[in-house]
């Protein structure tokens, strides 16, 4: 791929790691942010210390707190914002934006209110003659390794395969890899729906359970998340990809997920409030929860481990009540969809 220029909007973890993929791959970058402390940060010491305490970036990445000045002559626009407020950068890139732009995104999570996934949010609030097609860029990947250069392979979704090869070719290099995609909506669900699970396999972490308890959350919470994502026109077979098992155990399993420590400090008896306060970072799977019950509940779609999630996190049932509750359901076929 030759020489592009690329925008990222987001300067956080995954935005920041994103960054140097596409550094170490000849691409001229421009990280977006409001924070403009952690700009002027990026541009003279060249550090990003809120995410990465000991990593220096490449001198060629650039900050910008202007918008305008970050999108100007950009070939492509990659979103790595929190999913609460997309919608809001979307309305102001489409304000600024004067030509046509490869659009792509790396957030993982549904809107809350419409239930929207965020490419829909990016189709609705940009003019289709600033743009192509979406692409979702997802998959099992933590932002402490991808830094670090670590072996990391993800998929690259889009209604439109060209698109899909765009970002596969800006991306990829010895130690990043994509693989392309048509679903859309499978890898977009999948990346989302898996950080529910995620908060629960924390908390069985946290209550003291063991590995027998966490392959059974993350089986039977893909189950649950692919009947969900099926009902919603997605792919069954994505749900065994990159983005859905591959995405689910490296979220479900793993110290460096935000999710799965903000579960575990639940299991442990903390409260929400002072876990999203000392967290400081989003923890999409909580307001994913709640989109994704409010979802299953209009769709009649039956998802007992998010259920229980949900209640846990805005109900304040007990953890240990939950899991009793769903040990005594009626028993069933493995296979019954």
């Amino acid at each position: 791929m030759n020489h592009q220029k690329i925008a990222v909007l987001g300067p956080g973890s995954w935005g920041t790691a994103l960054s140097q993929v596409l550094n170490d791959n000849g691409h001229d970058v421009r990280i977006w942010g409001n924070n403009i402390e952690q700009m002027s940060e990026i541009n003279s010491k060249h550090t990003n210390q809120r995410y990465f305490k000991d990593v220096v970036l490449d001198e060629n990445i650039k900050a910008y707190s202007d918008l305008e000045a970050a999108l100007d002559g950009v070939d492509g626009i990659l979103f790595v914002v929190p999913t609460k407020v997309t919608r809001l950068v979307a309305k102001q890139v489409a304000q600024v934006l004067k030509h046509k732009v490869h659009i792509f995104h790396a957030s993982k999570g549904l809107e809350q209110g419409t239930h929207e996934r965020i490419s829909t949010v990016l189709e609705e609030e940009i003019p289709e003659q600033y743009r192509g097609e979406i692409v979702v860029v997802s998959g099992p990947s933590h932002a402490e390794e991808t830094i670090v250069r670590d072996i990391t392979l993800i998929s690259a979704a889009s209604s439109d395969l060209n698109e899909a090869k765009y970002a596969q070719d800006i991306f990829s290099n010895d130690y990043f890899r994509l693989y392309t995609n048509t679903d859309v909506i499978g890898v977009e669900t999948a990346g989302a729906l898996k950080n529910i699970i995620a908060v629960g396999a924390g908390a069985l972490h946290g209550l003291g359970f063991g590995d027998n308890a966490k392959a059974a959350i993350i089986t039977r919470g893909l189950a649950e998340i692919t009947r969900l994502g099926v009902a919603m026109g997605a792919e069954p077979l994505t749900y065994i990809g990159l983005s859905g098992v591959g995405d689910l155990i490296v979220t479900g399993t793993s110290i460096h997920s935000r999710n799965w420590r903000a579960g575990d400090a639940i299991g442990r008896g903390e409260k929400l409030a002072d876990i999203e306060s000392n967290m400081g970072m989003v923890i999409e799977g909580v307001s994913t929860t709640k989109v994704a019950y409010e979802l299953a509940q209009t769709m009649g779609i039956d998802m007992p481990i998010t259920e229980t999630i949900y209640q846990v996190l805005y109900e304040n049932l007990d953890p240990k009540t939950g899991i009793l509750e769903i040990m005594r359901r009626e028993t069933r076929a493995e296979n019954e969809f």
